[in-house]
This record gives C-alpha cells, structure tokens and sequence, in this order.
C-alpha cells in the first residue's frame, strides 16, 4: 500500500499533465503577469473598457518607453490588444487569454488542499509589501 504522501505526489502531477504547447502557453502567460507593473495595467484595464497608451502612462506612474515595453510583452501573451487609432493606440483585455492560467491555478489550489479560509491575494500583498519593507529597511 501507498503512503498518504506517495498518493498525493501522484494525483498532483496527473492534475496538472497537459500537451506541451499547452504548458509553454501557461508559461508565457505567467511569465507576461510576472513584474508589478503588468500587473498594475491589467488591473488598470480591469476598471475600464479601453484606454489610451498616454493615459496607462500616466496612471501606472512609469517612463513612456518602460510602460510601451510592458504592454509590447502583455500584447505578446495575448492578454491584451491594442487598437492603434493613429496617432493614438487604445488598449483593452482579451480575458480569454487567461481562462487556461485561470483554470491552471484553481487545479494546483485544489490539489495543494487549499482550505476554505486561505490567504487571499490582497493578503499575500500587503504581507509581500511588509516584508519587503521590512529588507530594505
């Protein structure tokens, strides 16, 4: 017979088996929602149905060229789309881009027996932000 720890090892990695052009694409998507300020612009775009580059500029706070270079790698990953309005390029998400990462991410969850009451993100932020601070401190 099996130890609990054994059985447990097997069934993650049935769960998350998946073709390898799927992984690569999970990957890429984790890896274009990897710097804060991506994140930022996705959570910008979350509150409307499109913005303008300049006004993404503007509110994430970045030079205009290191805002350009973070939508050029979201825009890779398909997370967003850029509509360019001559002299303008007006963003908006394509959140169907991260249904997989989504669905991923709720896999690895139930198969690491996240209990009910487990850290939310806004928790795992502001406990990043206090020990971050706390290192640099």
């Amino acid at each position: 017979m099996q130890s609990t720890s054994m059985t447990r090892r097997t069934r993650k990695a049935y769960l998350i088996e998946m073709p390898q052009d799927q992984l690569e694409a999970l990957a890429f998507a984790a890896k274009a929602l990897s710097h804060p300020a991506r994140i930022a612009i996705v959570r910008l775009l979350l509150s409307r149905t499109t913005c303008v580059g300049g006004d993404i500029v503007e509110e994430i706070g970045l030079a205009q060229s290191t805002t350009s270079e973070h939508l050029r790698i979201l825009k890779a990953a398909g997370i967003i789309v850029g509509d360019p309005a001559r002299p303008r390029v007006s963003y908006s998400l394509a959140p169907a881009a991260l249904v997989p990462l989504a669905g991923f991410l709720k896999q690895m969850a139930k198969a690491a027996g996240a209990p009910a009451g487990a850290m939310t993100v806004r928790q795992a932020g502001a406990r990043q932000s206090a020990t971050t601070k706390r290192l640099t401190a």
